[in-house]
């Protein structure tokens, strides 16, 4: 992006962030603004909504889904209800939260494998189905990639949350855990291969290097927004926030975090986090309103907990 300094076409905020896009995934945005006890206020959650131009009905209609799937319960009526996470939607929350921990103190850190591959293989009856699918889904999320049908596979250590899934689910004596770090798939033993052939990190790479280039401008002109003395109002800040936050989330939701060991140098994961603190740090700084919503607060805690 290029600043253009004459008075009559600088950019405003929204411009710098870039408007939401159609079709917001509202799923995103709530839980966005969940509280660390799990919690969606109506008033905030309504108030920023309004600010993105979501309908209200896109929002209830939203809220009656997460509802529906166990993730919320919801106390009160209307605007004011308040939207208290399950143990199933706290459980989201935490796996997402402990995901941005993870890949900023990896970056930090620069490593962070002890060479060891683990697996989970288990076999759940077809009368589980849907809890089958959910429990595939969690390992995914957590890094795992299939082997084979029923067998994933993580560099992570990961036990502890591939077990608090299960017994999530009630179907913990269908699940195996174990370790080695001695592993062969198809006469390959290079760990950065076995990461190429288990992970699509051509397609991870691609996606982060698109966002780094959409969004490699805007900390200069937030830093030029701040030199003239200028503001970003709610109307501005929020839908840029939500905007920024949905194309990361397009990549991140991809990323399987693989230690740095294993990944391709230079890995444009580590510079689209990076460029995400930076906006979000100057970002929050030129806002008007500093006591607004703490939209997305997740990617703050996460750098903040670093060691």
């Amino acid at each position: 992006m290029v600043v253009t300094e004459t008075a009559d076409s600088r950019s405003t905020g929204a411009e710098l962030l870039g408007g939401p896009d159609d079709g917001i995934p509202t799923r995103l945005l709530v839980l966005g603004l969940a509280h660390d006890d799990g919690r969606v206020h109506g008033p905030e959650l309504y108030r920023v909504a309004q600010q993105c131009n979501i309908s209200v009905e896109t929002v209830r209609s939203c809220m009656r889904r997460l509802v529906s799937e166990g993730l919320f319960e919801r106390a009160g009526e209307g605007r004011e209800a308040v939207f208290a996470a399950t143990e199933d939607g706290k459980a989201v929350l935490g796996v997402n939260a402990a995901r941005h921990v993870l890949a900023y103190a990896q970056d930090a850190a620069g490593r962070g494998w002890d060479r060891r591959w683990r697996f989970a293989q288990f076999a759940i009856p077809e009368s589980r189905r849907v809890d089958r699918d959910r429990f595939r889904n969690h390992l995914i999320t957590l890094g795992g990639a299939q082997l084979q049908p029923g067998i994933y596979v993580s560099p992570h250590r990961w036990e502890s949350e591939v077990l608090d899934g299960a017994e999530r689910l009630g179907i913990a004596e269908h699940l195996t855990q174990l370790s080695t770090d001695d592993l062969n798939i198809g006469g390959t033993t290079d760990p950065r291969e076995i990461a190429r052939r288990l992970w699509d990190l051509e397609n991870v790479s691609a996606r982060y290097t698109e966002f780094t280039n959409t969004y490699e401008g805007v900390p200069a002109e937030l830093e030029l927004m701040r030199e003239r003395k200028e503001m970003l109002s709610e109307s501005d800040f929020l839908p840029g926030v939500l905007h920024i936050a949905i194309r990361f989330n397009d990549c991140f939701v991809a990323d399987p975090l693989l230690p740095p060991e294993l990944l391709p140098k230079p890995w444009p994961g580590r510079s689209a986090r990076e460029l995400l603190a930076r906006c979000r740090r100057i970002g929050v700084m030129a806002r008007s309103d500093k006591a607004g919503p703490a939209l997305f607060q997740v990617f703050d805690d996460a750098i903040a907990h670093l060691p």
